[in-house]
Protein backbone atom coordinates (compact mmCIF):
# COMPACT_ATOMS: atom_id res chain seq x y z
CA UNK A 1 0.00 0.00 0.00
CA UNK A 2 1.19 3.21 -0.93
CA UNK A 3 1.22 5.77 1.73
CA UNK A 4 1.95 9.68 1.33
CA UNK A 5 3.58 12.44 3.85
CA UNK A 6 2.69 15.80 3.52
CA UNK A 7 5.33 18.26 4.72
CA UNK A 8 5.73 21.65 3.79
CA UNK A 9 7.63 22.86 0.69
CA UNK A 10 10.77 24.42 1.02
CA UNK A 11 13.42 26.33 -1.50
CA UNK A 12 15.50 23.81 -2.54
CA UNK A 13 12.85 21.40 -3.58
CA UNK A 14 11.27 23.94 -5.87
CA UNK A 15 14.65 24.61 -7.86
CA UNK A 16 15.29 21.05 -8.26
CA UNK A 17 12.53 20.62 -9.92
CA UNK A 18 12.61 23.33 -12.10
CA UNK A 19 16.35 22.48 -13.09
CA UNK A 20 15.36 18.85 -13.48
CA UNK A 21 15.33 18.37 -17.26
CA UNK A 22 13.30 15.11 -16.33
CA UNK A 23 10.54 16.73 -15.71
CA UNK A 24 10.54 18.23 -19.39
CA UNK A 25 10.78 14.44 -21.08
CA UNK A 26 14.99 14.52 -21.38
CA UNK A 27 17.32 11.77 -20.02
CA UNK A 28 20.95 13.63 -18.41
CA UNK A 29 23.99 12.88 -17.43
CA UNK A 30 26.89 14.32 -16.67
CA UNK A 31 25.79 17.34 -15.09
CA UNK A 32 27.82 18.15 -12.57
CA UNK A 33 31.95 16.94 -12.24
CA UNK A 34 34.59 16.89 -9.64
CA UNK A 35 37.45 19.18 -9.19
CA UNK A 36 41.18 18.90 -8.13
CA UNK A 37 42.97 21.19 -6.26
CA UNK A 38 46.27 21.06 -4.63
CA UNK A 39 46.09 22.33 -0.82
CA UNK A 40 49.42 22.21 1.47
CA UNK A 41 50.77 20.11 -0.51
CA UNK A 42 48.18 17.95 -0.92
CA UNK A 43 45.57 16.86 -3.86
CA UNK A 44 41.73 17.20 -2.89
CA UNK A 45 38.70 16.48 -4.55
CA UNK A 46 35.15 18.10 -4.54
CA UNK A 47 32.04 16.97 -6.46
CA UNK A 48 28.91 18.34 -7.29
CA UNK A 49 30.21 21.49 -9.41
CA UNK A 50 27.29 21.78 -11.79
CA UNK A 51 28.42 22.01 -15.34
CA UNK A 52 26.51 24.32 -18.78
CA UNK A 53 24.22 22.21 -21.14
CA UNK A 54 26.45 21.77 -23.35
CA UNK A 55 28.98 20.18 -21.59
CA UNK A 56 26.67 17.14 -20.18
CA UNK A 57 27.71 14.33 -21.08
CA UNK A 58 24.41 12.66 -22.36
CA UNK A 59 21.11 14.41 -22.92
CA UNK A 60 18.49 12.40 -25.08
CA UNK A 61 15.29 14.76 -25.53
CA UNK A 62 11.86 13.13 -26.12
CA UNK A 63 13.40 10.40 -24.14
CA UNK A 64 10.34 10.17 -22.22
CA UNK A 65 6.14 11.99 -21.85
CA UNK A 66 7.57 15.20 -20.07
CA UNK A 67 5.45 17.40 -17.88
CA UNK A 68 6.09 20.14 -19.72
CA UNK A 69 7.86 20.43 -23.45
CA UNK A 70 11.38 21.20 -24.03
CA UNK A 71 11.09 24.85 -24.98
CA UNK A 72 9.00 25.88 -21.86
CA UNK A 73 12.29 24.24 -19.82
CA UNK A 74 14.55 26.56 -21.82
CA UNK A 75 12.30 29.50 -20.79
CA UNK A 76 12.08 28.45 -17.27
CA UNK A 77 16.01 28.27 -16.91
CA UNK A 78 16.54 31.88 -19.05
CA UNK A 79 13.96 33.25 -16.54
CA UNK A 80 15.94 31.53 -13.46
CA UNK A 81 18.90 32.94 -15.11
CA UNK A 82 17.62 36.27 -14.92
CA UNK A 83 16.00 36.51 -11.58
CA UNK A 84 19.99 35.74 -10.01
CA UNK A 85 20.33 37.89 -7.04
CA UNK A 86 24.03 39.96 -6.70
CA UNK A 87 25.63 38.54 -10.10
CA UNK A 88 27.72 40.40 -12.43
CA UNK A 89 26.08 40.96 -15.74
CA UNK A 90 22.52 40.22 -14.52
CA UNK A 91 19.27 41.86 -14.46
CA UNK A 92 17.00 41.45 -11.55
CA UNK A 93 13.72 40.60 -13.06
CA UNK A 94 10.33 42.72 -12.91
CA UNK A 95 8.03 41.21 -10.11
CA UNK A 96 6.22 44.94 -9.56
CA UNK A 97 6.39 46.98 -6.68
CA UNK A 98 6.41 50.56 -6.47
CA UNK A 99 10.02 51.32 -7.16
CA UNK A 100 10.20 50.81 -11.38
CA UNK A 101 13.65 50.58 -11.33
CA UNK A 102 14.14 48.01 -8.90
CA UNK A 103 17.45 45.71 -10.19
CA UNK A 104 18.03 47.86 -12.84
CA UNK A 105 19.66 50.90 -11.39
CA UNK A 106 23.77 50.81 -10.02
CA UNK A 107 25.78 53.30 -7.92
CA UNK A 108 28.59 54.53 -9.89
CA UNK A 109 30.79 55.06 -7.30
CA UNK A 110 31.19 51.21 -5.76
CA UNK A 111 29.61 49.89 -9.13
CA UNK A 112 26.86 47.38 -6.83
CA UNK A 113 23.42 47.73 -7.60
CA UNK A 114 21.32 50.01 -5.49
CA UNK A 115 18.74 48.39 -3.10
CA UNK A 116 15.25 49.53 -2.74
CA UNK A 117 13.32 51.18 0.77
CA UNK A 118 9.77 51.87 1.20
CA UNK A 119 9.09 54.61 3.41
CA UNK A 120 5.78 56.27 4.90
CA UNK A 121 2.19 55.10 5.08
CA UNK A 122 1.94 55.02 0.93
CA UNK A 123 5.04 53.35 0.39
CA UNK A 124 7.10 55.58 -1.07
CA UNK A 125 10.49 53.91 -2.58
CA UNK A 126 13.61 55.44 -2.15
CA UNK A 127 16.78 54.05 -3.36
CA UNK A 128 20.15 53.47 -1.53
CA UNK A 129 23.63 51.89 -1.87
CA UNK A 130 24.33 49.22 0.97
CA UNK A 131 27.72 49.27 0.41
CA UNK A 132 28.00 50.07 4.32
CA UNK A 133 26.22 46.91 5.08
CA UNK A 134 28.83 44.85 3.08
CA UNK A 135 32.07 46.60 4.75
CA UNK A 136 31.39 48.13 8.03
CA UNK A 137 32.84 51.48 8.77
CA UNK A 138 32.15 52.72 5.35
CA UNK A 139 29.65 55.53 4.91
CA UNK A 140 26.55 54.76 2.40
CA UNK A 141 27.89 56.02 -1.33
CA UNK A 142 24.36 57.71 -2.30
CA UNK A 143 21.05 57.63 -2.10
CA UNK A 144 17.98 59.38 -3.02
CA UNK A 145 13.82 59.12 -3.66
CA UNK A 146 13.10 56.91 -6.38
CA UNK A 147 9.48 58.92 -7.45
CA UNK A 148 10.62 61.70 -9.37
CA UNK A 149 13.40 59.18 -11.01
CA UNK A 150 11.34 56.94 -11.95
CA UNK A 151 8.76 59.47 -13.87
CA UNK A 152 11.89 61.19 -15.12
CA UNK A 153 12.93 57.40 -16.59
CA UNK A 154 9.10 56.64 -17.87
CA UNK A 155 9.28 60.37 -19.61
CA UNK A 156 12.85 59.54 -21.08
CA UNK A 157 11.17 55.87 -22.14
CA UNK A 158 8.03 57.16 -23.53
CA UNK A 159 9.95 59.84 -25.77
CA UNK A 160 12.69 57.27 -26.88
CA UNK A 161 9.71 55.18 -28.11
CA UNK A 162 7.47 57.02 -29.82
CA UNK A 163 8.21 56.19 -32.90
CA UNK A 164 7.54 52.36 -31.97
CA UNK A 165 4.78 52.65 -30.44
CA UNK A 166 2.71 50.45 -32.62
CA UNK A 167 5.22 47.86 -31.84
CA UNK A 168 5.35 48.65 -28.53
CA UNK A 169 1.16 48.16 -28.22
CA UNK A 170 1.76 44.54 -29.39
CA UNK A 171 4.25 44.14 -26.83
CA UNK A 172 1.98 44.94 -24.01
CA UNK A 173 -1.06 42.83 -25.62
CA UNK A 174 1.47 39.86 -25.77
CA UNK A 175 2.24 40.18 -22.47
CA UNK A 176 -1.51 40.66 -21.29
CA UNK A 177 -2.10 37.02 -23.17
CA UNK A 178 0.36 35.54 -21.36
CA UNK A 179 -0.64 36.81 -17.75
CA UNK A 180 -4.48 35.73 -18.57
CA UNK A 181 -2.41 32.30 -19.56
CA UNK A 182 -0.88 31.73 -16.41
CA UNK A 183 -3.67 32.50 -14.27
CA UNK A 184 -5.74 30.27 -16.19
CA UNK A 185 -3.53 27.68 -16.19
CA UNK A 186 -2.75 27.41 -12.22
CA UNK A 187 -6.60 27.41 -11.93
CA UNK A 188 -6.91 24.35 -14.12
CA UNK A 189 -4.01 22.99 -11.85
CA UNK A 190 -5.39 23.99 -8.66
CA UNK A 191 -8.94 22.04 -9.81
CA UNK A 192 -6.92 18.99 -10.73
CA UNK A 193 -4.80 19.09 -7.45
CA UNK A 194 -8.52 19.61 -5.51
CA UNK A 195 -10.50 16.78 -7.56
CA UNK A 196 -7.54 14.72 -6.71
CA UNK A 197 -7.83 15.89 -2.90
CA UNK A 198 -11.55 14.63 -3.12
CA UNK A 199 -11.13 11.29 -4.51
CA UNK A 200 -8.56 10.43 -1.73
CA UNK A 201 -11.01 11.63 0.85
CA UNK A 202 -13.79 9.69 -0.76
CA UNK A 203 -11.61 6.15 -1.11
CA UNK A 204 -10.28 7.07 2.89
CA UNK A 205 -14.22 7.22 3.53
CA UNK A 206 -14.96 3.98 1.85
CA UNK A 207 -12.20 2.40 3.25
CA UNK A 208 -13.37 3.27 7.02
CA UNK A 209 -15.00 0.57 9.18
CA UNK A 210 -18.76 1.86 9.84
CA UNK A 211 -18.40 0.48 13.33
CA UNK A 212 -15.84 3.10 13.71
CA UNK A 213 -18.53 6.05 13.88
CA UNK A 214 -15.77 8.69 15.19
CA UNK A 215 -13.39 8.22 12.27
CA UNK A 216 -16.25 7.78 9.97
CA UNK A 217 -17.64 10.94 10.76
CA UNK A 218 -14.58 12.37 10.56
CA UNK A 219 -13.16 11.27 7.19
CA UNK A 220 -17.00 12.42 5.76
CA UNK A 221 -16.26 16.01 6.95
CA UNK A 222 -12.67 16.61 4.95
CA UNK A 223 -14.93 14.78 2.11
CA UNK A 224 -17.31 17.23 2.33
CA UNK A 225 -14.74 20.04 2.65
CA UNK A 226 -12.58 18.67 -0.76
CA UNK A 227 -15.67 18.46 -2.59
CA UNK A 228 -16.43 22.17 -1.78
CA UNK A 229 -13.37 23.22 -2.31
CA UNK A 230 -13.17 21.28 -5.83
CA UNK A 231 -16.32 23.31 -6.56
CA UNK A 232 -15.09 27.05 -5.99
CA UNK A 233 -12.09 25.81 -8.11
CA UNK A 234 -14.32 24.81 -10.46
CA UNK A 235 -16.24 28.22 -10.46
CA UNK A 236 -13.27 30.05 -10.34
CA UNK A 237 -11.45 28.39 -13.57
CA UNK A 238 -15.13 29.17 -15.55
CA UNK A 239 -14.83 32.39 -14.59
CA UNK A 240 -11.39 32.87 -15.86
CA UNK A 241 -12.78 30.97 -19.17
CA UNK A 242 -15.55 32.86 -19.61
CA UNK A 243 -15.22 36.31 -21.86
CA UNK A 244 -15.61 39.67 -19.40
CA UNK A 245 -18.56 41.51 -21.61
CA UNK A 246 -18.83 44.30 -18.62
CA UNK A 247 -15.11 44.79 -18.30
CA UNK A 248 -13.54 45.21 -22.05
CA UNK A 249 -10.29 44.65 -23.48
CA UNK A 250 -8.00 47.50 -24.34
CA UNK A 251 -7.57 47.97 -27.62
CA UNK A 252 -3.60 48.38 -27.35
CA UNK A 253 -3.60 49.57 -31.07
CA UNK A 254 -5.36 52.44 -30.81
CA UNK A 255 -3.56 53.78 -27.50
CA UNK A 256 -0.22 53.33 -29.71
CA UNK A 257 -0.97 57.12 -30.87
CA UNK A 258 -1.06 57.72 -27.27
CA UNK A 259 1.52 55.63 -25.52
CA UNK A 260 1.50 57.68 -22.14
CA UNK A 261 -1.96 57.16 -21.59
CA UNK A 262 -1.48 53.39 -22.22
CA UNK A 263 1.49 53.83 -19.69
CA UNK A 264 -0.51 55.77 -17.09
CA UNK A 265 -3.63 53.27 -17.22
CA UNK A 266 -5.04 52.06 -14.01
CA UNK A 267 -4.95 48.16 -15.54
CA UNK A 268 -1.78 48.25 -16.68
CA UNK A 269 -0.17 46.60 -13.64
CA UNK A 270 4.09 47.91 -12.03
CA UNK A 271 4.96 44.68 -12.84
CA UNK A 272 4.61 45.18 -16.87
CA UNK A 273 5.68 48.81 -16.93
CA UNK A 274 8.77 46.75 -15.09
CA UNK A 275 9.06 44.54 -18.17
CA UNK A 276 8.58 47.34 -20.58
CA UNK A 277 11.28 49.17 -19.21
CA UNK A 278 13.58 45.98 -19.19
CA UNK A 279 13.25 45.32 -22.97
CA UNK A 280 14.42 48.46 -24.12
CA UNK A 281 17.22 49.61 -20.74
CA UNK A 282 20.06 47.41 -20.26
CA UNK A 283 20.74 49.21 -17.11
CA UNK A 284 21.11 52.81 -15.35
CA UNK A 285 24.23 54.05 -13.26
CA UNK A 286 23.07 56.57 -11.26
CA UNK A 287 25.25 59.39 -9.18
CA UNK A 288 24.53 62.35 -7.00
CA UNK A 289 26.12 65.85 -7.85
CA UNK A 290 25.85 67.51 -4.21
CA UNK A 291 26.91 71.01 -5.32
CA UNK A 292 24.03 71.47 -8.08
CA UNK A 293 21.66 69.12 -5.77
CA UNK A 294 21.09 66.83 -9.05
CA UNK A 295 20.53 63.23 -9.38
CA UNK A 296 22.94 62.43 -12.08
CA UNK A 297 21.36 58.98 -14.52
CA UNK A 298 23.36 57.72 -17.44
CA UNK A 299 20.96 55.06 -19.11
CA UNK A 300 22.28 52.35 -21.22
CA UNK A 301 19.75 51.66 -23.86
CA UNK A 302 20.03 47.73 -25.51
CA UNK A 303 20.53 48.91 -28.73
CA UNK A 304 24.17 50.37 -28.04
CA UNK A 305 23.19 54.06 -27.13
CA UNK A 306 23.91 55.88 -23.94
CA UNK A 307 22.17 59.07 -22.74
CA UNK A 308 22.19 61.49 -19.87
CA UNK A 309 19.48 62.82 -17.57
CA UNK A 310 19.62 64.74 -14.40
CA UNK A 311 16.92 64.85 -11.96
CA UNK A 312 16.49 68.28 -8.78
CA UNK A 313 17.09 66.02 -5.42
CA UNK A 314 14.77 67.21 -2.78
CA UNK A 315 16.44 68.53 0.05
CA UNK A 316 15.97 67.60 3.47
CA UNK A 317 12.27 68.69 4.48
CA UNK A 318 11.42 69.37 0.65
CA UNK A 319 8.42 67.33 -0.35
CA UNK A 320 6.59 67.68 -4.06
CA UNK A 321 3.65 69.51 -2.26
CA UNK A 322 5.44 72.72 -2.29
CA UNK A 323 3.53 75.86 -3.69
CA UNK A 324 4.63 76.71 -6.97
CA UNK A 325 7.40 80.05 -7.53
CA UNK A 326 4.94 81.45 -9.77
CA UNK A 327 2.15 81.66 -6.90
CA UNK A 328 4.59 82.54 -4.24
CA UNK A 329 5.41 85.67 -6.41
CA UNK A 330 1.65 86.24 -6.90
CA UNK A 331 1.03 86.27 -3.01
CA UNK A 332 4.46 88.57 -2.65
CA UNK A 333 3.40 91.28 -4.88
CA UNK A 334 -0.72 91.20 -3.64
CA UNK A 335 0.43 90.48 -0.15
CA UNK A 336 1.44 94.39 0.71
CA UNK A 337 -1.85 95.67 -0.51
CA UNK A 338 -4.51 92.83 -0.68
CA UNK A 339 -6.37 90.81 2.12
CA UNK A 340 -5.85 87.23 2.05
CA UNK A 341 -9.68 86.49 1.18
CA UNK A 342 -8.59 88.48 -2.49
CA UNK A 343 -5.53 87.30 -2.90
CA UNK A 344 -7.03 83.61 -2.62
CA UNK A 345 -9.50 84.82 -5.41
CA UNK A 346 -7.05 85.90 -7.70
CA UNK A 347 -4.78 82.44 -7.51
CA UNK A 348 -7.95 80.61 -8.13
CA UNK A 349 -8.90 83.01 -10.82
CA UNK A 350 -5.59 82.78 -12.58
CA UNK A 351 -5.46 78.44 -12.35
CA UNK A 352 -2.77 78.31 -9.53
CA UNK A 353 -3.56 75.67 -7.50
CA UNK A 354 -1.90 74.99 -3.88
CA UNK A 355 1.06 72.20 -3.82
CA UNK A 356 -1.76 69.49 -2.99
CA UNK A 357 -4.28 70.57 -6.14
CA UNK A 358 -6.34 72.32 -4.56
CA UNK A 359 -7.98 75.48 -4.52
CA UNK A 360 -6.90 78.65 -2.50
CA UNK A 361 -8.83 80.10 0.24
CA UNK A 362 -8.02 82.88 2.83
CA UNK A 363 -6.99 80.34 5.14
CA UNK A 364 -4.69 78.71 3.13
CA UNK A 365 -3.16 82.12 1.89
CA UNK A 366 -2.77 83.11 5.72
CA UNK A 367 -0.71 79.73 6.10
CA UNK A 368 1.51 80.05 3.28
CA UNK A 369 2.39 83.59 3.91
CA UNK A 370 3.19 82.81 7.68
CA UNK A 371 5.60 80.05 6.57
CA UNK A 372 7.35 82.06 3.76
CA UNK A 373 7.46 84.95 5.71
CA UNK A 374 5.18 87.01 3.43
CA UNK A 375 3.77 90.33 5.08
CA UNK A 376 0.20 91.76 5.00
CA UNK A 377 -1.51 94.32 4.21
CA UNK A 378 -0.61 98.33 4.38
CA UNK A 379 -3.09 101.05 4.71
CA UNK A 380 -2.06 103.84 1.52
CA UNK A 381 -3.55 100.83 -0.43
CA UNK A 382 -6.89 100.54 -1.55
CA UNK A 383 -9.28 98.09 -3.13
CA UNK A 384 -11.92 99.53 -5.73
CA UNK A 385 -14.59 98.60 -2.85
CA UNK A 386 -12.43 100.48 -0.90
CA UNK A 387 -12.04 103.94 -2.73
CA UNK A 388 -16.10 103.49 -3.32
CA UNK A 389 -16.79 103.71 0.06
CA UNK A 390 -14.16 106.11 0.99
CA UNK A 391 -15.68 109.10 -2.29
CA UNK A 392 -18.90 107.94 -1.47
CA UNK A 393 -19.57 106.12 -5.40
CA UNK A 394 -20.29 102.93 -6.56
CA UNK A 395 -17.81 100.57 -7.69
CA UNK A 396 -19.06 100.98 -11.14
CA UNK A 397 -18.35 104.86 -10.89
CA UNK A 398 -14.36 103.68 -10.02
CA UNK A 399 -14.33 101.04 -12.77
CA UNK A 400 -14.90 103.71 -14.86
CA UNK A 401 -12.48 106.32 -13.56
CA UNK A 402 -9.92 103.64 -13.96
CA UNK A 403 -10.73 102.64 -17.89
CA UNK A 404 -10.47 106.31 -18.97
CA UNK A 405 -7.38 106.84 -16.85
CA UNK A 406 -8.64 109.07 -14.55
CA UNK A 407 -7.60 107.49 -12.21
CA UNK A 408 -4.21 105.57 -11.67
CA UNK A 409 -4.31 102.11 -10.78
CA UNK A 410 -1.85 99.61 -10.50
CA UNK A 411 -1.91 95.56 -11.37
CA UNK A 412 0.09 92.39 -10.06
CA UNK A 413 -0.35 90.71 -13.39
CA UNK A 414 -2.74 90.36 -15.67
CA UNK A 415 -6.29 89.70 -14.87
CA UNK A 416 -5.01 90.93 -11.23
CA UNK A 417 -7.71 93.13 -9.04
CA UNK A 418 -6.83 96.91 -9.06
CA UNK A 419 -4.81 98.71 -6.57
CA UNK A 420 -5.30 102.53 -5.75
CA UNK A 421 -3.15 104.73 -3.75
CA UNK A 422 -5.48 106.68 -1.00
CA UNK A 423 -3.72 109.95 -2.13
CA UNK A 424 -4.35 109.81 -5.91
CA UNK A 425 -8.56 109.70 -4.61
CA UNK A 426 -7.66 113.36 -3.68
CA UNK A 427 -6.45 114.58 -7.14
CA UNK A 428 -8.08 117.37 -9.17
CA UNK A 429 -9.00 115.64 -11.92
CA UNK A 430 -10.50 113.28 -9.79
CA UNK A 431 -12.53 115.94 -7.93
CA UNK A 432 -13.93 117.55 -10.76
CA UNK A 433 -15.35 114.75 -12.35
CA UNK A 434 -17.10 113.76 -9.00
CA UNK A 435 -18.57 117.49 -8.97
CA UNK A 436 -20.37 116.82 -12.00
CA UNK A 437 -21.86 113.39 -11.34
CA UNK A 438 -25.39 114.36 -11.49
CA UNK A 439 -25.50 116.26 -14.40
CA UNK A 440 -25.67 114.74 -18.25
CA UNK A 441 -22.40 115.40 -20.06
CA UNK A 442 -24.65 117.44 -23.35
CA UNK A 443 -23.09 120.29 -25.11
CA UNK A 444 -26.24 122.32 -26.48
CA UNK A 445 -26.03 123.57 -30.08
CA UNK A 446 -28.13 126.23 -31.94
CA UNK A 447 -29.10 124.60 -34.91
CA UNK A 448 -30.99 121.46 -33.26
CA UNK A 449 -34.65 121.12 -33.70
CA UNK A 450 -36.69 119.19 -31.42
CA UNK A 451 -37.64 115.71 -32.67
CA UNK A 452 -41.18 116.74 -31.19
CA UNK A 453 -42.02 120.36 -32.22
CA UNK A 454 -45.83 120.29 -31.00
CA UNK A 455 -44.68 119.15 -27.70
CA UNK A 456 -42.42 121.58 -27.22
CA UNK A 457 -44.57 124.44 -27.73
CA UNK A 458 -47.95 123.42 -25.32
CA UNK A 459 -45.18 122.94 -22.94
CA UNK A 460 -43.72 126.49 -23.52
CA UNK A 461 -47.44 127.96 -23.10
Amino acid sequence: MTSFEWRPIRYPNVISILKNPFYAGAYAYGKSGKRTTIVDGRARKSYGHEKPMEAWEVLIKDHHQGYIDWAEYERNQAQLAGNAFCRVGDTKSGRGGRALLAGLIHCARCARRLGVVYNGRCGTPTYRCYNPNLQPGQRRCLGFGGRRVDDAIAAEMLRAVAPLAMEAAQEAERMLKEEENDRRRIAELELQQARYDASLAERRYAACDPDNRLIAAQLEKAWEAALQRVESCRQRLESLCAPRVEEPRPEFPGLADDLAAAWKSPRTTMRTRQRLVRTLITEIIANVDEKSREVTLVIHWNGGQHSELRVHKLKSGEHGCRTSDDALSVMRSMACRWSDQEIAASLNRMGMPTGQGKTWTARRVATTRSVHGIHEKEGEWLTQSEAAAKLGVTRHRIRWLIKEKILVSEQAMPDAPHLIRAADLKSERVAAVLRRKGRPCRVDTENQFSMFPDTCEGGAE
